[in-house]
């Protein structure tokens, strides 16, 4: 038995020597080699596959680049086409506005309190910038896109919430922010 244990032992050690990884002169083995060396061509060159002889193509007819928004810009963006922040992009209902009270007391109340007043309770740790309070005059005059664009983008030391809000809810907050603006009047 001590004989054929040292003789496995010795087998197994001529095995592992034997794949130290050296090198082969002999080329890899391609299943699929088109993949690995395929035909290229510059700007503006000629390629005589096709009749036009044109190396540069057309995108397929329905290609979508993905910088490209899909849907209502105004409602993805806050914005119209021209760039003017806009109001209402939508009808706002009783459910969305819950949702933003939802959503609110998740993400803003922490900093701006859950009356929108800028007392939220980062200010018992002495933040150095106080929140902004959603009841000052000149905020209420602001465009709900303005609200859009500072949730999705960030303001001074505010951060972007675009990852973690979807859209949807960027304007069910909005509209529960224009609810305590209302009640605060």
């Amino acid at each position: 038995m001590r004989i054929f244990k040292t003789s496995i032992f010795i087998f197994a050690i001529i095995l592992l020597i034997g794949c130290r990884g050296d090198h082969s002169t002999k080329p890899p083995i391609h299943p699929n080699p088109n993949m690995d060396s395929q035909d290229y061509f510059k700007a503006y060159s000629v390629n005589t596959f096709f009749a036009d002889s044109s190396a540069m193509r057309m995108p397929v007819e329905g290609t979508i680049a993905q910088s490209e928004t899909f849907g209502n810009v105004e409602f993805l963006t806050g914005k119209d086409h021209a760039g003017n922040l806009i109001n209402d992009p939508i009808f706002m209902t009783v459910d969305m506005a819950d949702r933003g009270k939802d959503r609110f007391d998740i993400y803003c109340a922490v900093c701006h309190g859950p009356k929108g007043d800028g007392q939220g309770n980062i200010m018992k740790y002495k933040y150095p910038i106080p929140p902004t309070s959603f009841q000052q005059d000149w905020l209420i005059e602001q465009p709900d896109g303005h609200y859009f664009d500072v949730i999705t983008n960030g303001i001074r030391t505010m951060p972007s919430y675009k990852h973690q809000i979807p859209v949807e809810d960027r304007w069910a907050i909005i509209s529960y922010v224009r609810q305590l603006q209302e009640e605060a009047q």
